[in-house]
């Protein structure tokens, strides 16, 4: 009796010792999972990409109204357009920059220095990703961080401007930040970066491709409708066939 219920005893505090670190590793992840992001957190030096700035809501009592991008201005970006998202109103603003940047577009004096999102809400327990296109990526470093203010509806300001510590520890508030790494082999000119005429803006680009590949498959797909009603058509045949030749046998059956 008494080893019995030393084994329950045994299994209550086994469970209780589980419960209170998976309480304690999960409230760890939180923080984590909560900050200010950029997903993918990768690019191709040199070329081009979409990313989303994906803001998690923190607060259980208030919506977040507001967000504020900044852009590097030491490593300026030539192109860059927003992807419009229902609800938000996004307001660009260029400057100059401190000091003219070499790049392989030219000399840049003047580019985007921040992006601010205002309008919408992201309400608690939710999150909102915010598209931007960017390019032509520089060459000569291996991360941008993009400072990003985060406004709650009931006046709360949050900086995400942190960068990430010597010691490899992650900052409270940690920027976020896109981390450049080198093309993959054989990888050419990244696609549209292969010139600034043809990613100025990401959107005529896809534009065009969508006007193309609409005038290229209408022929194949007249074709392939035909196909389909021809085969159809044939189908159908047959099934009447076969209804009919069953009508038949079954009235010689009730006949005989």
């Amino acid at each position: 009796m008494s080893s019995s219920i030393s084994m329950r005893t045994a299994v209550r505090r086994a469970a209780a010792v589980t419960a209170g670190a998976l309480a304690l590793t999960v409230g760890l992840a939180l923080p984590a999972l909560a900050h200010v992001s950029i997903q993918p957190g990768s690019a191709e030096k040199g070329g081009f990409s979409k990313v989303a700035f994906r803001v998690p809501n923190e607060r259980d009592d208030a919506s977040t109204t507001k967000l504020e991008v900044r852009f590097p201005t030491d490593h300026p970006l030539p192109f860059v357009s927003v992807r419009p998202l229902p609800g938000w109103k996004a307001e660009v603003t260029r400057g100059k920059l401190p000091t003219p940047v070499k790049s392989k577009y030219g000399e840049i004096t003047e580019a985007v220095t921040k992006i601010t999102w205002t309008g919408g809400k992201v309400e608690p327990g939710q999150f909102q990703e915010f598209e931007v296109s960017l390019g032509g990526l520089p060459e000569d470093t291996d991360q941008l961080f993009f400072p990003t203010t985060q406004t709650y509806s009931g006046g709360e300001v949050v900086k995400w401007a942190d960068e990430p510590k010597a010691d490899g520890s992650e900052a409270e508030h940690p920027v976020p930040t896109l981390k450049l790494v080198d093309p993959a082999p054989g990888g050419g000119e990244h696609g549209a970066a292969a010139s600034p005429s043809a990613a100025a803006s990401t959107a005529p680009a896809v534009s065009v491709q969508a006007k193309n590949a609409s005038g290229d498959e209408e022929a194949g797909s007249d074709g392939t409708a035909r196909l389909l009603a021809g085969i159809g058509i044939v189908a159908g045949v047959v099934g009447v066939a076969v209804g009919v030749a069953g009508l038949r046998r079954g009235r010689g059956v009730s006949g005989g």
